[in-house]
C-alpha cells in the first residue's frame, strides 16, 4: 500500500493550495472564500523522489449533527484514519485561533504521525505567526508558502523521515511503454454529468456502497469534480462526479464558474460521460445543451434518467423515452438510455453495462475492406448531388482513428460536398456498422490530381 498523508486544517489555510501543490497539477478548486472543498479529494503526489497518496479535507469546523458542515467533518475524520501521517496546516499571516488549538488536540488524539505547516510565511508577518505555532506543541514548524512553493525541501526532509524507504521507481520502469493488455486493464474513466440537484452523487455512493460523496437536497453541493475508483463484475472504472451545469447567463459567482470550468475538464478528460437527467423534468434546454457538449468533446454517451422511482409505471414508458431522446438529440440518435434511481438502487446494473457497451463502440475499429464494401452500396443506393452542375466524385473511405471512429472521405471538391449528405453517410455507418450514440467523425480530403502539374500544350 503507498503511503498516505491527509491535509488538515481549519479553512481557508491553503490546504487545497498545497494539495495542488504536491500533486502538480491544479485539481483541487483554490478560492479566497472559506469552505470550498467539501468532499475529500486524493491524488498522487511527487515531492524530489518520493511518491505518496496525498488526500485534501474539509476545513475542519464544527457544525450540528446531520448539517452539510457536520458531514463535512466527518468526511475528513474518514480521511485522518486512512493515512499514515497527517500534515496539520495553520495560516502564518493569521496566526493561531481558538480552532487551530481545539483541532491541534484533535489531530494528537488520532495517534498518527503530525507534521506541522505554517502556510503563507513569506515575508516578515509571516514569519511572526509562525512562532506562535510552537504553542500548539505539535513539534517544530515548517514555514513554506504554497503558492510560491516556498519550504519544500524542508518538507522533503521532514516526510522523508516518516516513510518507511524511498518510492521511486528505477529509470527503467519509468521508461517501460504501456502494452496493449496494460491498457485493456486500465480503468474506464467516467465522468456523471448533469444540471444541478438531477443525483449525480447520490448514483455514485450506490455504486461504491458506502456515503463517499456529500448529497444534500440543496442544489450545489457538489463543486470539486471528485474521481473515485471501484471495480464492477471485474472491471475497473474510475468515476469522477461533477458540479451541476446551469445555463451560463445564471452563472454569476465566481466559484460557480470555478466548479463549471472543472466540470468541463472532467468531460474533456473521460472517455464515457453519463448524462443524468430528472425523470421528473427530462430533455429540458440544458440537458439537450450539454449532451451537444459531449457530442462535439468527441465522448462516448450514456443517457442516464434519474428518479425513475417517482414517476408512474407504464407500460412502453421506456420505448416511449428512447423514442423522445432519439427525436431531441438526433446526434446521437441511438444512445444507450437507461432509467435508474440512485437512491433506491435500481437500474444499476442495466447502467454499468451501457457505460461498458458504450466504451466498445467508442473504440470500435472497422476494417478497410468492409467500410468501401458499404461505402459503395451507400453511394449507389443515393449518389452525391451535383454542385454547380458538376459532379463530385467520392472516391474512396478509410478509417483514420477509433475514439472516437474517425474517418478520411477521399474525394474530388471537398468545399463543395453538402453537409446534408455528410449526415447521410453518418447515419449510415451507424446503422450498418453498429455504432448507437457514439460520435462520428468524417474528415472530407481531395485526392490529388496526378496530372495536375502537367502544363498544357501552347495552342
Amino acid at each position: 500500500m503507498p503511503f498516505t498523508v491527509a491535509i488538515i486544517g481549519r479553512p481557508n489555510v491553503g490546504k487545497s493550495t498545497l494539495f495542488n501543490r504536491l500533486v502538480g497539477q491544479k485539481l483541487a478548486l483554490v478560492d479566497d472564500a472559506p469552505g470550498v472543498t467539501r468532499d475529500r479529494r486524493e491524488g498522487e503526489a511527487r515531492l524530489g523522489d518520493l511518491r505518496f497518496t496525498v488526500i485534501d479535507t474539509a476545513g475542519l469546523d464544527e457544525g450540528a449533527r446531520g448539517s452539510l458542515t457536520a458531514r463535512m467533518q466527518e468526511q475528513t475524520e474518514t480521511a485522518i484514519g486512512l493515512a499514515d501521517a497527517l500534515m496539520f496546516v495553520i495560516d502564518a499571516r493569521a496566526g493561531l485561533t481558538p480552532n487551530d488549538r481545539a483541532f491541534a488536540d484533535y489531530a494528537r488524539r488520532a495517534s498518527k504521525p503530525v507534521v506541522l505547516l505554517a502556510n503563507k510565511s513569506e515575508g516578515k508577518h509571516g514569519e511572526v505567526g509562525a512562532m506562535e505555532s510552537y504553542a500548539l506543541g505539535l513539534g517544530d514548524p515548517i514555514l513554506i508558502s504554497a503558492e510560491h512553493g516556498e519550504g519544500m525541501a524542508e518538507l522533503y526532509q521532514a516526510l522523508r523521515a516518516l516513510m518507511p524507504e524511498v518510492t521511486d521507481k528505477d529509470e527503467a520502469g519509468d521508461e517501460a511503454v504501456d502494452t496493449d493488455e496494460d491498457v485493456a486493464r486500465r480503468p474506464i474513466r467516467v465522468a456523471v454529468v448533469g444540471r444541478p440537484n438531477a443525483g449525480k452523487s447520490t448514483l455514485i455512493n450506490r455504486l461504491l456502497g458506502e456515503e463517499r460523496l456529500l448529497t444534500s437536497a440543496e442544489a450545489g453541493t457538489t463543486r470539486d469534480s471528485i474521481a473515485v475508483e471501484f471495480t464492477w463484475n471485474g472491471r475497473e472504472f474510475r468515476v469522477f462526479d461533477t458540479a451541476g451545469l446551469r445555463r451560463r447567463s445564471r452563472i454569476e459567482e465566481k466559484l460557480e464558474k470555478l466548479s463549471v470550468a472543472d466540470a468541463l475538464r472532467a468531460v474533456r478528460f473521460a472517455e464515457v460521460v453519463v448524462l443524468m437527467t430528472d425523470a421528473q423534468s427530462k430533455f429540458e434546454e440544458q440537458d439537450l445543451r450539454i449532451a451537444d457538449l459531449i457530442e462535439r468533446e468527441g465522448r462516448a454517451l450514456v443517457i442516464a434518467v434519474n428518479k425513475w422511482d417517482l414517476v408512474e409505471a407504464k407500460p412502453g414508458a421506456i420505448s416511449a423515452l428512447r423514442a423522445e431522446a432519439d427525436h431531441w438529440l438526433p446526434q446521437v440518435k441511438g444512445a444507450p438510455l437507461v432509467a435508474v434511481s440512485g437512491l433506491m438502487g435500481e437500474g444499476i446494473d442495466r447502467l454499468m453495462a451501457a457505460i461498458e457497451e458504450a466504451y466498445a463502440v467508442w473504440n470500435r475499429r472497422i476494417p478497410t475492406a468492409a467500410l468501401n464494401r458499404w461505402f459503395e452500396q451507400a453511394i449507389a443506393a443515393n449518389p452525391p448531388p451535383a454542385v454547380s452542375g458538376r459532379r463530385l466524385k467520392l472516391n474512396y473511405i478509410t478509417q483514420a482513428k477509433a475514439r472516437p471512429p474517425s474517418f478520411v472521405l477521399f474525394c474530388s471538391r471537398a468545399d463543395a460536398v453538402p453537409q446534408a449528405y455528410l449526415r447521410y453517410l453518418v447515419n449510415s455507418l451507424r446503422d450498418h456498422f453498429d455504432l448507437p450514440g457514439t460520435p462520428v467523425r468524417i474528415a472530407l480530403r481531395e485526392k490529388a490530381n496526378p496530372f495536375a502539374h502537367k502544363r498544357k500544350r501552347p495552342s
